[in-house]
């Protein structure tokens, strides 16, 4: 049996392709069915690696009995929240009001005007441990919808006008901030540094208590914060916390590349699925923690991440694909685990007996009696054993398989084209700007039309329009490529995405962007999203795209817009400044611009695609700092003149230039 899903681009979708459900995608024809046939609307939201979604999948969709109620009293909805953050982002706002917290799958009843009136995630199939079995929900619902349906819908209008309050809310408070003073320079930022050490953990690392999530773009904010303010307490937190997850099983120590959160405080045991986006942030904060310490460990794992997005998560035109799946075999984790036994048998006794010493190995296990690997125990760091991970890597690749969402989000290439050329910057290894370069040539071919993104593509066919994360996130990627290459074509592309954004999610009062713009379906509330999830908010994206524009364009058009975003993110971000950390890093950028290098070379035209392929002709353009404004002239000017016939460099900083030198400044 199919239904409505046959033909999506979406592997998620395609998952549920073959339920008994009747499934459609969101669209028109599901909305129109359900007002034609006067059936409520069963919205159900997830992505294809997620261990949940899959258990749901089984247990209720996959069951005729359910799947018969699902087809009689409803019309079902399937929708991939990578594919469509805009509806997820609308009715997670509703679950989150109903249960208190949010997750996937999410699970959505609303009527076929797409007014929700009841919320909630994982349903098991029938009643379990004081939890609603789904089929007495549905069952529930539908009895309702027959018998009360006013109380229904008046719920709806409730939570419709709950929605609306919390955004005009939203928009209050920044016009609000608009017209306070700033203060100190690094106030938001103090405080949510303090906000960060409250709740730091000084055994494990990280912050809070378990469940904890990398969410490298706190790192990233700390380790900028640390630098600028000379917090070493700061610095601490972040050092901490990147050698307990390298040390942890969320880093997975025989293929590299790191899950997506941690189940307990320790980092020992991860929810084994591995996000293109985590990886990406990851392979950043690792790589400004270096720059800004010399620990060779942290540049050790940025490569090693890199390695393994290259190695598995990378297509053959350069496009990275969006994750790989925590399950194998219908179970969790089957992929990474290893017996005592097994390790030994594969290695031999002597060099297994070591490897399990180093890595955590038990006869007992650490994880449902198997072993997750793992330095926790103060096993050094080393590449003594790279032998044995690579014999039990291949190992591991015949044992079991893991299911790759092949999807491909212009999102989540554009950060790992930011990481990548960061990656470059501090290594000088040209095969990380090649790999950027590929994935930011992948997007102009199949993700761009014009000026207008797509959201995502598979098989080349691209999906929906794109929405304001997907233009904030290339901006910032081809500043990126900028910054690597010193190519001006990329900071004018970016420009140009900003412009674009600027016109279809703009909104009109000036305050920020909506995440969904003028060529996106229309939902019954537009989204604006500011404070940091799991990624990075759109709207702090382009406050730093502005930010840097600013600073890198000689044009008051930029200025002004940064000034404005940043107004309106400091309004909201005063109630928990720690949850707005991209934001803070864009204020700190224009807080406390980085140094002006101007580079005037000697020797004719440098930096273009066919150079860069094998080595940049000048040496010390590879080695720039991080925290730096840099400006390439290929021919000496009356301003700046060539020194000795040299590639010559000068140097600005805190409104002080120094002599013009031929050497490299320094990081």
């Amino acid at each position: 049996m199919s239904n409505h899903l046959k033909g999506q681009g979406s592997p998620y979708l395609l998952q549920h392709a073959d339920n008994p459900v009747a499934w459609y995608p969101w669209g028109k024809e599901a909305f129109e069915k359900a007002e034609r046939e006067d059936k409520p609307v069963f919205l159900s939201v997830g992505y294809s690696t997620c261990h949940w979604c899959h258990v749901m999948a089984h247990e209720s969709f996959e069951n005729e009995e359910i799947a018969e109620i699902l087809n009689r009293y409803f019309v079902s909805v399937k929708v991939d929240r990578e594919e469509r953050p805009d509806v997820d982002s609308v009715y997670m706002a509703v679950c989150q009001a109903f249960t208190g917290n949010g997750g996937w799958p999410m699970s959505i009843f609303m009527t076929a005007g797409q007014k929700p009136f009841f919320a909630g995630t994982y349903f098991p199939p029938a009643a379990h441990y004081g939890r609603m079995g789904f089929r007495e929900l549905l069952l529930a619902i539908a009895d309702k919808w027959e018998t009360n349906r006013e109380g229904l819908l008046e719920s709806a209008e409730m939570i419709l006008a709950q929605l609306e309050a919390g955004q005009e809310k939203g928009d209050i408070g920044g016009s609000r901030e608009q017209s306070r003073s700033d203060g100190e320079k690094d106030r938001l930022a103090r405080q949510a540094a303090d906000l960060f050490a409250a709740s730091f953990d000084e055994e494990n690392g990280g912050f809070g208590g378990a469940p904890k999530f990398p969410t490298p773009h706190n790192l990233i904010f700390l380790t900028l914060f640390a630098a600028l303010s000379k917090d070493d307490a700061a610095w601490q937190q972040v050092y901490k916390t990147l050698v307990q997850m390298r040390r942890g099983g969320i880093f997975d120590q025989i293929g590299s590349g790191f899950s997506r959160y941690s189940t307990d405080a320790a980092y020992l045991v991860p929810h084994f699925e591995k996000m293109l986006y985590d990886n990406a942030l990851l392979i950043l904060a690792y790589a400004v923690a270096y720059e800004a310490s010399g620990e060779e460990l942290f540049l050790d794992t940025a490569r090693q991440t890199a390695s393994y997005l290259l190695r598995e998560m990378c297509g053959e035109e350069g496009e990275f694909f969006s994750a790989q799946d925590a399950d194998s075999e219908g179970e969790e984790g089957k992929y990474y685990v290893w017996g005592h036994a097994e390790i030994k048998q594969i290695l031999g006794r002597e060099r297994g007996a070591a490897f399990c010493a180093c890595f955590g190995i038990t006869e007992q296990g650490n994880f449902e009696g198997k072993n997750i690997p793992n330095l926790l125990n103060g096993g050094a760091i080393s590449a003594a054993f790279d032998k044995e991970k690579k014999l039990l890597y291949d190992y591991r690749k015949k044992r079991a398989k893991l299911h790759l969402d092949d999807k491909v989000l212009t999102s989540w290439n554009a950060l790992t084209i930011c990481a990548l050329s960061v990656l470059y910057r501090v290594t000088k290894e040209c095969a990380y700007l090649r790999a950027a370069e590929r994935a930011g040539r992948f997007i102009e071919q199949h993700l761009v039309n014009g000026d207008n993104l797509y959201a995502s593509c598979r098989g080349h066919a691209p999906s929906v329009n794109g929405f304001l994360d997907d233009y904030a996130y290339y901006a910032a990627a081809q500043i990126s490529l900028y910054e690597a290459t010193l190519d001006s074509a990329y900071l004018k592309r970016a420009a140009m995405i900003c412009d674009e954004a600027g016109r279809q999610f703009g909104d009109e009062s000036g305050r920020g962007y909506f995440l969904s713009g003028a060529k996106n379906d229309s939902l019954i509330v537009r989204p604006k999203e500011t404070y940091d999830g799991a990624l990075p908010s759109g709207n702090s994206v382009m406050a730093y795209c502005l930010v840097r524009l600013s600073q890198l364009l000689p044009s008051d058009t930029y200025a002004r817009a940064a000034q404005g975003q940043l107004a309106f993110l400091a309004g909201e971000a005063r109630q928990y400044p720690a949850a707005h950390s991209m934001f803070l890093i864009a204020k700190l950028f224009y807080d406390f611009p980085p140094q002006k290098i101007t580079v005037v070379l000697a020797g004719g035209e440098q930096g273009s695609q066919k150079e860069r392929e094998t080595e940049p002709t000048d040496e010390g353009l590879g080695r720039m700092p991080l925290y730096a404004d840099v400006t390439l002239l290929k021919h000496p000017t009356k301003d700046y003149r060539v020194l000795n016939h040299r590639t010559t460099y000068y140097v600005c900083k805190d409104q002080t230039c120094l002599p013009p030198s031929n050497q490299t400044p320094g990081r």
